[in-house]
């Protein structure tokens, strides 16, 4: 590591000056500052973090907080472009991002207490238990947090309008003719609560009747547990002309139990996914899906952060 003294000696000034150059202070000619950065870099001098962390009392780093049920980590096909679009926001502006999962070398810490340990200057929290004791201690910390797809009253929250892109789905799903709509919803969560809201209320906007039966719930993300609730729908006596799934990943398991059992999709039946995936726009033939902005849902949970 070259360090500012060697930096001093080699274009024959103080420390100070150097200190002043590197960290753009005006008090300094134009000319010792060009001769000094010129030489910096042709020496190869990084600023020392630590260093800076001392003097500004800020660490420049971002927590990120993200624990889904399934433990999908990064390959999560939605969040994990959500967390990209974070991620470069956050470096565009110098930051550095530290996934926080409450652990340090086996030991188990609070998220908290993890936050505390990495001396991170703020945290972005999505896709966990907003309820659990560990959650709500960090949001009432004072390490400032951004929440993502979830509300906490005096907190930033970034959040689809989840009530509009239900409405704008089924509404989609009815001009097409359909009467008979089931919705196999995601488990209880602010979003579920949003988006199953709205969905009664635009059936019901539109004079569409839903029985209970066509309402039922499976995980997020859960592709075995949406082919098994799909069963279950084409098994009534009555079925469904039409499926909305809780997201794109889940409706994959609607496509497999549809086709194991003979049916052909548009013709025979439905479908319709949520989130706007990748994957979404290869199938054949391809998905209905509600489209969500991931990129400016990342990129403002970090301008806001």
């Amino acid at each position: 590591m070259v360090s500012m003294k060697e930096i001093a000696k080699k274009c024959n000034v103080s420390v100070a000056s150097v200190s002043k150059a590197l960290n753009g202070y005006s008090d300094i000619s134009e000319e010792t500052r060009k001769l000094i950065l010129k030489t910096a870099s042709e020496m190869g001098y990084l600023p020392n973090s630590s260093a800076r962390t001392l003097k500004t009392k800020r660490s420049y780093n971002i927590g990120v907080m993200f624990v889904d049920e399934a433990r999908s980590g990064l390959t999560h096909n939605y969040f994990n472009h959500v967390l990209e679009s974070f991620k470069r926001t956050a470096e565009e502006r110098g930051y550095d991002i530290t996934f926080t999962s409450g652990k340090i070398s086996g030991q188990k810490l609070s998220y908290y207490e993890h936050c505390r340990y990495r001396g991170v200057d703020g945290v972005v929290i999505a896709c966990v238990d907003f309820y659990t004791d560990e959650v709500q201690e960090l949001i009432r910390s004072e390490i400032p947090v951004v929440t993502i797809d979830h509300v906490f009253d005096g907190n930033i929250a970034v959040v689809s309008n989840n009530s509009q892109g239900m409405e704008e789905l089924v509404s989609y799903i009815y001009e097409q003719g359909h009467r008979k709509i089931a919705y196999i919803h995601g488990d209880n969560t602010s979003v579920t609560r949003m988006r199953l809201t709205s969905f009664y209320r635009t059936v019901q906007r539109l004079g569409v009747q839903i029985p209970d039966e066509y309402v039922k719930e499976s995980p997020y993300r859960d592709a075995d547990s949406a082919a098994r609730t799909t069963g279950e729908l084409l098994e009534l006596p009555d079925p469904p002309t039409c499926i909305i799934y809780p997201d794109d990943y889940a409706a994959i398991g609607g496509i497999n139990e549809i086709r194991e059992r003979g049916l052909r999709i548009p013709d025979d039946i439905s479908i319709a996914g949520y989130d706007g995936i990748d994957i979404a726009k290869i199938l054949e033939p391809k998905l209905t899906t509600l489209c969500q902005d991931t990129a400016a849902i990342g990129r403002i949970a970090a301008e806001k952060l």
